[in-house]
């Protein structure tokens, strides 16, 4: 089996910083894709961030220039830095990681909530 498993989230003010780690363990040979996903209650789920096995990154509009998406191959792990965060930044964040057999992987979430 294949999981991920998400950590770093926490409460911050308003400009603050926050580093979230997402690690895939269990049966892979390599992974193709790994994702940053957010939702916030009554909103649909959002992708925030995507980076490739070759370090390709792409990211949404509203958290260019802020958020850093990252990759350790090694270590099966995706990291999303969050800098100059703001409240609309509060969610639950999800990673996935799309493996070399093609399967999709969710990881549990974690809460980041920004607030004054």
């Amino acid at each position: 089996q294949v999981q991920l498993v998400e950590s770093g989230g926490g409460s911050v003010q308003p400009g603050g910083s926050l580093r979230l780690s997402c690690v895939a363990s269990g049966s892979i040979l390599s992974i193709n894709v790994m994702n940053w996903y957010r939702q916030a209650p009554g909103k649909e789920r959002e992708l925030v961030a995507s980076i490739t096995s070759r370090a390709s990154t792409s990211y949404a509009d509203s958290v260019k220039g802020r958020f850093t998406i990252a990759r350790d191959n090694a270590k099966n792990t995706v990291y999303l830095q969050m800098n100059s965060l703001k409240p609309e930044d509060t969610a639950v964040y999800f990673c996935n990681a799309l493996l070399h057999n093609d399967r999709l992987y969710w990881g549990q979430g974690t809460q980041v909530t920004v607030s004054s």
